[in-house]
């Protein structure tokens, strides 16, 4: 069991000098923010608040008015009252990282959930990560296999790729996760779950990634329970472990779920600190965040390594309008839409081709392979334009040439598409079942 120095020492990474003014006391609570007056610091400074019976807490700095500073406490500030003392630790916030993160279950602070010792890291980065130039990059230009067919195929995903699964509630995204997450291969996977249910991260770890997967994943667990601000912190988190093998020339698979819950601590700290709404609710500090993290992802300098990052995105009420949803399908360089009424019908994965992209795909195709998927692709969404009237028997066979190739190869893409959850198949595989499928119908 660790002790409050303990904590404190995880969070200041390494020694760091504080401000001159660094000593100060607490003036007031409103709502999840505390008021300290009689200090400075910058914001991102880590603090410890102790009360008059010893009670100690840690805090980051969130925002400041003139010479009062907004603090975000990590856990629920019980047994602090006016006149705490409030003292600066650290001016920024740091990440220990090693590969004995490899296999493990850590929190926001990079402390053990999975009952084993304290990672034993060397290596210090800073949690918010450096930017890279951009002319910098190299391309993306090498096929990553998922193993799930609808994608390989239709949707296909390139080496340092950045993309989106997109859906309501209840219809498969995790279930996708898991599949992209045990067929992929890779060389580390980086797995944040971000303000989900807390049974959902024992679940995935024993069910989902298994032994085998596990040996080689590094997740990290922030569930809706703990405190915005440390939900941010995972984040970052995940994102520096992510570029921290990145950097030495991995092939790293992150997985995010979700970046909605991401948004949401974001938009609880900004209107917490008096950030006024914008768009359904989320300031402006929520719209500037979430390219910033993606842009943390992508292939490294020169080529050198790559962060495939696949984002999970709750369309909340199967709004596809959705500011988030927005915001993520331009910035990622393609979206997976799922459809509830695919789900309803017990099509798995409930993968919509209507709605869904994958912005490198021509960069990775021979010009044939492309001319087949979108073929497909074509056939499929005839299908789904004409579905009403094919059903009520309107449509008259030999109207259109293009709807009868739809009609007649219903079934057979309909079967295409659909994967069991412990079934993988390989990207040739399915190029030939593409040629296969099209064959079929020829005249």
């Amino acid at each position: 069991m660790l002790d409050y120095a303990d904590v404190v020492d995880r969070l200041i990474g390494q020694t760091h000098t504080p401000p001159a003014c660094h000593t100060g006391t607490l003036a007031r609570l409103v709502g999840m923010t505390l008021e300290a007056r009689g200090i400075m610091a910058p914001l991102g400074a880590l603090c410890e608040i102790e009360g008059s019976n010893g009670q100690k807490i840690s805090a980051e700095v969130v925002g400041f008015n003139e010479h009062t500073l907004y603090l975000m406490p990590f856990t629920e500030p019980v047994g602090i009252g006016p006149g705490a003392s409030v003292r600066v630790i650290s001016n920024s916030s740091e990440a220990r990282l090693g590969a004995a993160l490899l296999g493990r279950v850590i929190d926001a602070l990079g402390e053990p959930l999975d009952g084993g010792p304290r990672p034993e890291c060397t290596d210090t980065l800073a949690l918010l990560g450096l930017p890279l130039n951009p002319m910098e990059r190299g391309p993306i230009n090498q096929v990553l296999d998922v193993g799930v067919q609808a994608i390989n195929g239709l949707l296909t995903m390139g080496r340092g790729q950045r993309i989106g699964l997109i859906a309501g509630s209840g219809v498969g995204k995790s279930s996708l996760l898991g599949m992209i997450t045990r067929f992929t291969k890779a060389d580390v996977v980086v797995i944040g779950l971000i303000g989900e249910r807390g049974r959902e991260v024992q679940s995935f770890i024993t069910e989902v990634l298994g032994p085998e997967g596990r040996a080689k994943s590094i997740v990290i667990a922030a569930p809706a329970n703990v405190s915005p601000v440390m939900r941010l912190k995972a984040t970052h988190l995940t994102h520096v472990i992510a570029e921290y093998f990145r950097d030495q020339g991995k092939n790293v698979l992150m997985l995010m779920d979700s970046l909605t819950r991401v948004a949401h601590a974001q938009r609880e700290i900004g209107l917490a600190i008096g950030e006024p709404p914008a768009a359904k609710g989320y300031p402006p500090s929520v719209f500037a965040l979430l390219p910033n993290l993606i842009e943390r992802t992508g292939v490294g300098r020169h080529g050198h390594g790559a962060i495939t990052a696949i984002y999970t995105v709750l369309a909340e009420g199967d709004d596809a309008q959705d500011p988030i949803v927005d915001i993520a399908r331009a910035s990622l360089d393609g979206q997976v839409m799922l459809s509830r009424k695919l789900a309803d019908a017990a099509h798995y994965p409930a993968i919509d081709l209507n709605g869904s992209i994958s912005r490198v795909m021509q960069n990775l195709l021979p010009p044939d392979d492309l001319k087949l998927a979108n073929r497909v692709r074509r056939l499929w969404s005839l299908y789904q334009q004409n579905q009403d009237l094919i059903s009520v028997g309107a449509y008259e066979m030999g109207s259109n040439p293009e709807i009868d190739q739809a009609i007649a190869l219903r079934e057979r893409l309909a079967t295409f598409l659909q994967q069991g959850t412990h079934e993988v198949v390989d990207f040739q595989t399915t190029r030939q079942g593409i040629r296969d499928l099209l064959a079929a119908s020829a005249p």
